[in-house]
């Protein structure tokens, strides 16, 4: 859990910052009464549920993409640390995550409950924040997996595009790659 905060931190980081900024612009709506809380659920369902799905779609390309990466990598005539490999897995996880909690606020913001007459008034209250404060964490977290691939895919670029000597380039490769432009260089 340690190594994935320290190499992810800056995406982390990104996400961090995406769900305070949000999060401070639903603070500053201030306390709301039950039957406001009501009317701002009923006006605001339909951007909620359009975030959730657009997010679900958006978290199953991106592992649709993931696959691509992994061809792209396993393809390449370099040879790629393991460390590679745990990042693509790592995006894939934390993907997974966001896909599943994006699917079950969906759910959630489909059931009629600004409908019923069963629920008391300030329970929309507390519904209210906790729609907000869900929607901001998963606005955080998608935010964070694009940066997480974002970062892998800088990578493979200057490793395979660019030819760079990269930390993630297995060592094998790097020596063989010298030893191949010393030949070129000699003839």
């Amino acid at each position: 859990m340690f190594d994935f905060l320290e190499e992810n931190k800056n995406a982390i980081y990104g996400g961090l910052i995406a769900t305070l900024f949000t999060g401070v612009g639903i603070f500053l709506l201030g306390n709301v009464s039950g039957y406001e809380a009501k009317h701002l659920l009923k006006e605001s369902l339909s951007g909620l549920n359009m975030l959730c799905n657009t997010i679900v779609l958006a978290s199953a390309t991106i592992l649709a993409l993931l696959l691509t990466l992994l061809s792209v990598s396993f393809g390449s005539e370099l040879s790629l640390k393991e460390i590679h490999y745990k990042q693509v897995l790592s995006i894939a996880k934390f993907d997974v995550i966001l896909f599943i909690a994006a699917l079950i606020l969906f759910q959630f913001f489909n059931i009629p409950i600004v409908e019923s007459d069963n629920v008391p008034t300030n329970w929309y209250s507390v519904i209210y924040w906790i729609t907000l404060g869900s929607t901001s964490v998963i606005s955080g977290m998608m935010i964070t997996v694009i940066l997480m691939l974002y970062r892998a895919v800088t990578n493979l670029i200057a490793i395979i595009g660019l030819g760079r000597d990269h930390p993630m380039l297995s060592k094998e490769n790097v020596s063989e790659e010298i030893e191949k432009e010393k030949e070129e260089t000699h003839s």
